[in-house]
């Protein structure tokens, strides 16, 4: 599906880590991995440390420290907020929503609508394209995305093909109408076929519990039927498939070529899978943001937010940039987005407990 808005902004980006950090080679030797085989995975895959969530912390509170202080930076009243969206798979409860509950704790206004949306790594760019439409079309001046998890939950610590990849944050963005600006540009679809490439079987309501014996794969990777777990085959068939000609098609509307843009901006997912899809995608590693996997994980949905404040911030703040974007993964779903983006605030990205 392609959709092009226009008259809106993103005027200020947000994001919260956990405050945890875990080393990838420190955690697999204490697995009993071979030092060799952890260094040259980290180099190929660009795993070095993340930043999970301590106890008791979730995802609604590091949306929340993030939206606080991304109001704070901009000087904005929480009650100026026509509507929130909140994009999780990691929500306090399955009711009430965490819309809902960010919407209680910052004190908004009673005539701003409050809902989930249940994405993974493509929700961001689907979040953003929703704030867009209520902007663009359904009377809000101004829109609170937050867009976080906290998957370290999910993993097992005995599965090394998963557990080490993932780090927890939560993001905030304000989307804004605005009297006159270029249009954002969408792309936005889904492969259901092959939705359990990524999966938590237990804890829903198909099936809500059940055991939690462990089982030993072929390489010796533990999980539980609790466990997210991933087919990284099939994920990275996917992702290869599917979103070059996603990113291809959304610069096509936006009559962007990689030439003329300034940053190709994709969910974090590893280095191998970026610097792959920058090449088949027309742009070079210098135009692709790389880094945020190394320093913080695999963030699901905050990562995209995070690699436009961490490699992009200051340029961002002077802006404006010619941005194309993709998030892909759970589902399997992809989302891509191009346009124009800056000058915004950018809030500094912290942990919590700071």
């Amino acid at each position: 599906m392609h959709s092009s808005l226009s008259n809106i902004r993103l005027a200020g980006v947000a994001v919260t880590t956990g405050s945890v950090v875990r080393d990838f080679i420190a955690d697999g030797l204490a697995a009993g991995v071979d030092r060799a085989a952890l260094e040259r995975t980290a180099k190929t895959i660009g795993l070095r440390e993340r930043r999970v969530a301590a106890a008791g912390i979730t995802a609604l509170d590091l949306c929340a420290d993030a939206t606080e202080r991304l109001l704070s930076e901009m000087g904005l009243d929480a009650t100026s907020i026509d509507a929130v969206i909140f994009v999780t798979q990691t929500p306090d409860h399955s009711q009430p929503n965490n819309a809902s509950l960010l919407h209680g704790r910052l004190g908004l206004s009673k005539s701003a609508p409050a809902y989930d949306l249940s994405m993974g790594c493509s929700g961001w760019v689907t979040g953003l394209h929703q704030a867009a439409l209520l902007c663009a079309h359904g009377g809000a001046a101004r829109v609170l995305l937050c867009a976080g998890d906290t998957l370290s939950r999910l993993t097992n610590p005995g599965d090394r093909s998963t557990d080490p990849l993932f780090g927890d944050a939560g993001s905030a963005t304000l989307v804004e109408k605005t009297g006159r600006s270029a249009p954002l540009h969408f792309v936005l679809g889904a492969d259901g076929s092959g939705a359990e490439a990524i999966i938590v079987r237990q804890g829903g309501a198909r099936h809500p519990a059940g055991s939690l014996a462990e089982r030993t794969d072929a390489e010796g990777n533990r999980t539980h039927d609790a466990n997210l777990v991933m087919n990284g085959a099939d994920v990275f068939s996917f992702t290869l498939r599917e979103v070059p000609s996603a990113i291809e098609s959304v610069m096509r509307h936006a009559s962007y070529a990689p030439t003329t843009t300034d940053a190709l901006v994709l969910h974090q997912a590893n280095r191998f899978i970026l610097s792959t899809l920058a090449k088949k995608t027309g742009f070079t590693e210098a135009q692709t943001p790389m880094s945020v996997v190394e320093h913080f994980g695999n963030q699901s949905s905050a990562s995209i937010p995070c690699a436009l404040i961490h490699c992009l911030g200051n340029r961002l703040e002077a802006g404006p940039l010619k941005v194309v974007g993709c998030g892909f993964g759970v589902g399997l779903s992809w989302g891509a987005f191009a346009g124009e983006i800056g000058p915004l605030t950018i809030a500094p990205i912290l942990s919590l407990p700071q």
